[in-house]
């Protein structure tokens, strides 16, 4: 089954993550943990050069599946250089290439991108991490890759004792979402219009890092061992910026300025 929301919903952050993956080195290598090798590289994008080669990637990805919207994917985004954001950049070992990308932006300093189209409920509320911009290769090779960046990913949410990772996901995309047990954040399976993206329609999921490992165990998913119990080397997270929540804006003032932006571009 998959995370469910009400539950998350009335309990605290520090009482679901308190005795999940270690504080400091969530995934890292521990005693009796297997080690993994893949055919490809996993990092922080930390220069022009790997910026470059991450946005290449983000335009080819979406070439294939949406040609109109792709036509400018290869210049950075404001939230590509926000302070609380990183880009994941996959290479293949065997000639350097660019195999796949993603984006991690907290709500640290401003809320997720996709807040431009929707008010996020009241549930999904606190640390935030917004997940976009997913781009891998073509083809069977992608799956592995588009895997391992996820674990990027929720290794980085743990790291940094976040409550939701959030995401829209486009059809067929979503399935694969909800198959690693992410939730509907409106209703199940509800599909709807984003302005910040050409109003293609998507599917809002949000995500529990804290309380993943024991779903995951507990309903013996098959990707349990390559997630919690696999030590992965090539997965490099330590360029990843640490957030420092203390000066974070209360996501409150956040959203109301958010929503007074909108109402206010919508009446002109």
């Amino acid at each position: 089954m998959t995370q469910i929301k009400e539950n998350h919903a009335t309990e605290s952050h520090s009482h679901l993550c308190a005795t999940m993956a270690p504080a400091m080195n969530p995934g890292g290598p521990l005693p009796g943990r297997q080690v993994g090798r893949l055919p490809f590289t996993v990092r922080v994008v930390a220069d022009e050069d790997a910026l470059q080669r991450a946005l290449r990637m983000r335009k080819a990805a979406y070439q294939r599946h949406v040609p109109d919207f792709a036509s400018t994917m290869d210049q950075p985004e404001s939230y590509d250089s926000d302070p609380d954001a990183l880009i994941l950049l996959a290479e293949s070992k065997l000639d350097g290439s660019p195999v796949g990308t993603l984006r991690l932006q907290a709500n640290r300093f401003r809320p997720l991108s996709l807040e431009q189209s929707v008010d996020l409920p009241a549930w999904v509320s606190g640390r935030l991490i917004g997940a976009t911009r997913l781009g891998v290769e073509a083809g069977e090779p992608g799956r592995m890759v588009r895997l391992a960046l996820f674990k990027a990913g929720y290794l980085y949410c743990m790291r940094e004792r976040i409550d939701w990772l959030v995401l829209a996901a486009r059809s067929p995309l979503d399935r694969i979402y909800a198959g690693l047990r992410f939730c509907d954040v409106f209703g199940e399976k509800e599909f709807m219009p984003l302005a910040h993206a050409q109003n293609i329609p998507h599917r809002i999921m949000a995500f529990h890092p804290g309380t993943a490992e024991a779903l995951w165990r507990g309903a013996q998913h098959p990707l349990y061992t390559f997630m919690a119990l696999t030590y992965h080397p090539d997965i490099d997270l330590s360029a990843a910026p640490a957030l420092n929540w203390a000066v974070r804006v209360p996501a409150t003032l956040e959203r109301r300025v958010v929503t007074a932006r909108r109402e206010a571009d919508l009446a002109v």
